[in-house]
């Protein structure tokens, strides 16, 4: 191998391990499910599952599936309570802590995305 391509392929590399925070991040919020529950999630306490599936207009296989997925990263807790029977959920400390980060998504967005 050239050296020029040994520096291309150190470059690439180097490039590649900077981005994968943003990569790995991504990867977490990065469906459109998924940043539904959490954009509606980020404006109150705890909701229940019949709440956010009204509010996202989610079908209740995908809500349940995305739910799932947000509390195996953390981002979402579930709560159940007996009496009445109701599960609860909520953004963690971490799910929080996205909360500006999605804001100026949201700012972006609107900015520069025609729609």
């Amino acid at each position: 191998m050239s050296q020029h391509a040994q520096q291309s392929d150190a470059s690439v590399e180097r490039v590649n391990e900077a981005a994968c925070p943003t990569v790995e991040a991504i990867d977490q919020i990065g469906s459109k499910w998924r940043l539904l529950v959490l954009y509606d999630l980020r404006e109150t306490d705890e909701k229940r599952f019949n709440e956010i599936k009204r509010s996202t207009q989610a079908n209740s296989r995908t809500l349940s599936r995305v739910l799932d997925d947000l509390a195996d990263t953390s981002l979402v807790t579930r709560r159940v309570e007996d009496q009445p029977i109701a599960t609860y959920y909520s953004l963690t400390q971490k799910g929080e802590a996205l909360c500006p980060v999605l804001s100026d998504l949201e700012d972006w967005a609107t900015e520069w995305i025609d729609g």
